[in-house]
């Protein structure tokens, strides 16, 4: 029995997502969310916040999220979190990249809020573990 998924941290530059997801996530989805301006705050924060999920944007100033992935890889207590990827690009090939990376799926921006906690945990279930 594989473990259930209850805390999200997402990394989001754009505030007014965050707001939208901090709502679709733990309202709509009932899940723990724990929500990030930045692949530096991400790395302050996953210790003790302790995230079932990393979800990434990927094009942030400064770290952007693939590069926030790496950092994070490097930490003990984030090294095998799965991550799902969110990109307003979600051609084949970028999407094929970040899977590349490590992502156990893309969700493309801009994301429902009614549905984006099912998207999260429908790529949560089906991942390889």
């Amino acid at each position: 029995m594989s473990k259930s998924l209850q805390r999200i941290l997402y990394v989001e530059d754009e505030a007014d997502i965050r707001t939208v997801a901090q709502l679709a996530l733990e309202a709509v989805g009932g899940f723990t969310a724990l929500l990030v301006a930045s692949g530096a705050e991400a790395l302050e924060s996953v210790r003790d916040f302790a995230p079932d999920l990393l979800l990434l944007d990927v094009m942030m100033p400064g770290m952007d999220g693939p590069a926030t992935l790496s950092a994070l890889r490097a930490l003990p207590e984030a090294a095998t979190v799965p991550v799902v990827f969110l990109t307003a690009r979600a051609q084949p090939a970028e999407v094929a990249a970040l899977i590349a990376q490590g992502a156990i799926g893309v969700i493309t921006k801009p994301f429902d809020p009614m549905t984006l906690a099912d998207q999260v945990r429908s790529l949560w279930e089906k991942r390889v573990v």
